[in-house]
């Protein structure tokens, strides 16, 4: 209902109105966290339709209702985190930095959190492929060793009763869909007996924790009879072991994480009951389950949701990927004389690390600037924000100065021009194929794209500069020519060229490209934070981002955050000492790779060194985009474009003043052509502030071709 008010109020009516319908759609959207909504006027005649909120105001609010972007978020923190995600210069975040409340999750989400003891009135078939999935892996085995474990228990005599219960599991685990454990009560006439012999203890799995009492029946006590000591010495540890290798091994999977709750809720609960009390069943639709405490009941042995499952705010790949990073660092730094493994496995692996450190990189920066006053989230993002990277360079280049290998500041170069060409090009293309696909047509903010467009035009002319400079005056130099016509004043053929620019003892090189280079990285980073002034402070209506007051029911006003501040700076400082360690083993083991591949060193460059420590903001971008929010998945690539020209190349050459390596501000011919062009073709294609999936493909298609480029060029010179 639209309230009839009157007077100086009235405008403030007319906004929160406005706002309110802004979060309704969003709210219908499914997303209450994330995606703006833009309202449109609807096309209805007022004879047939109720009054729009358009139809009722003024013009010039519908106006504001058209432009604003309401963002609904469930407390202030995550609120001040939505923000974060339309500012200049920090860093675009997805997840959520705090618990989001049970009642407002999709009730999919809902059934990955749940334990495996809830009995559904229809199943539906188990005959799935989950489930197929599961007897071809682990059932059929699992249901063996159940069957030599209770021939065992018989043997011993004593150990019967588990021998019987390991045969009823036998049969539960090799198809365990469709059937329920359950804990089924003492007889009343055990009861006295049962209290006394500890039933209540947190072993048992009880509802209450109270502290085990010895009991008063030594005659049947579980703990005190003696098959529970042939069972707990014989047939326990072992089939606690194959249920730890199987929870590991679903766990790894991810999409049979249902298998490794299964299998870890059996070792803790099931195995540790009296074979008396365990009862397994199967469960018919007419059927009516028996009193007693369900333990286990599972229906389906795979969901492939589980991509969205969380450890503590931590996302499932980011939880499992986490023990590669040690493994690398125990290989790399324990075996040096490679001989468990060789240069490629080393290299391969730290590699890998850095993927899992730069997702929690990204989360303590998201965590802190979150719960944290502008100024300091600004710090953070700048110190910070571009640490993976920097670590690798840097590293890098003292290895290739240590053994004054060139190769390695190649290197280096080719990784800056394929995470250049890689976040204008791949990362935006590959946000509007996917996200296309959901929606016909996005649209973004053309304003804040072509302030982004701006500082990378910006960006991109003063870096190359130098380049350019050094083409005009240098002194073509040839490693090896050939006369073709056999004739001296004939055409010559030659090999190897490039611009020396230390001819006459370096005159040119340092009286005019190194003061060149120098002024360069001074007014880059001046025009970055010029660049933050114009979009922070004097021109922050570009964004028009509004923070809903309207919470719907159920959502909380107090934050419950997965990391506080001081845990995430902890984090945040672990992870980039891990990383300089990764980084470190990277480039020690890369020398085999670049003497002995026959694969181009730009093309390790551009692609491999340039995009795996991206893959996780390739992924807040996609997300971004499937929810129609395609100008966050633009500014993602965009910021980390500007960032690797303002900010890591400047400190790139304010390393090499104190720390002086074979790095200078000369790229190569194709480096500068590759992205130049990347640049003006990203700048038409967002021109009109809409897209589809045909023009991000177009930029998908560029960038490979780019790559192909990259893949049949000869190596640079000196490597």
């Amino acid at each position: 209902k639209v309230p009839d008010s009157r007077g100086d109020s009235d405008g403030s009516r007319r906004g929160s109105l406005c706002d309110r319908h802004c979060a309704a759609i969003n709210n219908a959207q499914g997303d209450l966290g994330d995606l703006g909504c833009h309202l449109h006027r609807p096309r209805v005649t007022p004879a047939t339709s109720t009054p729009s909120c358009c139809q009722q105001h003024s013009e010039e609010v519908c106006e504001s209702c058209v432009v604003k972007t309401t963002l609904t978020a469930e407390n202030a923190v995550e609120a001040n985190k939505l923000s974060n995600n339309y500012k200049f210069g920090f860093k675009k975040w997805k997840s959520h930095v705090t618990a989001r409340p049970w009642e407002d999750r999709s009730e999919i989400v809902k059934e990955l959190y749940s334990d495996l003891n809830v009995i559904r009135g229809s199943g539906g078939s188990t005959l799935t492929c989950g489930n197929v999935l599961y007897l071809l892996l682990f059932g059929w085995w699992l249901s063996l060793l159940y069957i030599l474990v209770a021939a065992v228990m018989f043997i011993t005599i004593m150990g019967a009763p588990y021998g019987w219960l390991c045969c009823n599991l036998a049969g539960y685990f090799f198809w365990p869909f469709g059937k329920v454990i359950q804990k089924v009560e003492v007889p009343k006439s055990h009861q006295a007996c049962a209290a006394g012999a500890g039933e209540s203890s947190a072993l048992l799995g009880g509802p209450t924790r109270r502290r085990w009492r010895p009991p008063c029946c030594l005659g049947s006590g579980y703990w005190h009879h003696a098959s529970t000591a042939v069972w707990l010495c014989l047939g326990y540890p072992v089939l606690a072991l194959a249920h730890g290798l199987v929870c590991v091994t679903a766990w790894l999977l991810i999409v049979l994480i249902p298998v490794a709750k299964l299998s870890a809720r059996a070792t803790s609960r099931v195995l540790l009951l009296p074979p008396e009390r365990a009862l397994i069943r199967r469960l018919r639709m007419t059927e009516v389950p028996l009193e007693g405490e369900v333990i286990l009941c599972c229906y389906r042995a795979a969901n492939p949701y589980y991509y969205k499952y969380a450890v503590d705010g931590i996302n499932v790949f980011a939880v499992n990927l986490l023990p590669l990073v040690l493994v690398a660092l125990v290989l790399g730094y324990v075996d040096s004389p490679n001989h468990l493994t060789g240069s490629a496995v080393k290299f391969t692996l730290a590699l890998l690390s850095i993927m899992p450190l730069s997702y929690y990189i990204g989360m303590a920066i998201a965590s802190i600037s979150a719960q944290s006053n502008f100024a300091v989230g600004a710090v953070v993002n700048a110190t910070f924000g571009s640490i993976t990277e920097l670590t690798f360079y840097i590293t890098a280049l003292i290895k290739g100065s240590r053994e004054g290998n060139r190769c390695y500041a190649e290197v280096v170069k080719s990784a800056l021009t394929g995470t250049l060409v890689g976040c204008v090009l791949f990362v935006p293309g590959l946000c509007m194929v996917i996200g296309g696909i959901r929606h016909q047509e996005q649209r973004f903010n053309s304003r804040s794209a072509g302030v982004s467009s701006a500082l990378l035009f910006l960006s991109v002319g003063g870096v190359f500069a130098p380049t350019l400079f050094s083409k005009v005056y240098g002194k073509l130099v040839c490693g090896e020519c050939h006369n073709v016509t056999q004739n001296p004043l004939g055409h010559y053929l030659c090999h190897n060229c490039h611009f020396d620019l230390m001819d006459n003892n370096g005159t040119l090189y340092y009286s005019h490209v190194q003061p060149l280079v120098y002024t360069v990285s001074i007014l880059l980073p001046a025009a970055y934070l010029i660049g933050l002034f114009f979009t922070l402070k004097t021109h922050t209506h570009i964004y028009d981002i509004h923070i809903s007051d309207c919470h719907m029911p159920g959502h909380h006003h107090s934050a419950v955050v997965h990391w506080s501040r001081w845990r995430a700076l902890v984090i945040l400082l672990l992870s980039t000492l891990c990383m300089s360690a990764c980084a470190d083993l990277a480039t020690e083991h890369i020398s085999p790779i670049l003497t002995n591949s026959t694969i181009s060193q730009y093309f390790i460059g551009v692609t491999v060194l340039a995009m795996v420590p991206e893959l996780p903001e390739i992924v807040n971008g996609i997300q971004f985009a499937l929810q129609n929010n395609l100008s966050l998945s633009i500014e993602i690539g965009n910021c980390i474009a500007v960032q690797v020209c303002m900010l890591q190349i400047p400190i790139l050459v304010l390393f090499t003043i104190f720390y002086p390596t074979n790095f200078t501000l000369v790229f190569s011919d194709l480096h500068v052509y590759a992205s130049m062009f990347s640049v003006v073709l990203m700048n038409y294609i967002f021109m009109d502030g809409k897209c589809d999936y045909f023009q991000g493909t177009v930029l998908v298609m560029v960038y490979f071709i780019l790559l192909a480029v990259y893949f049949f060029a000869p190596s640079p010179s000196g490597c």
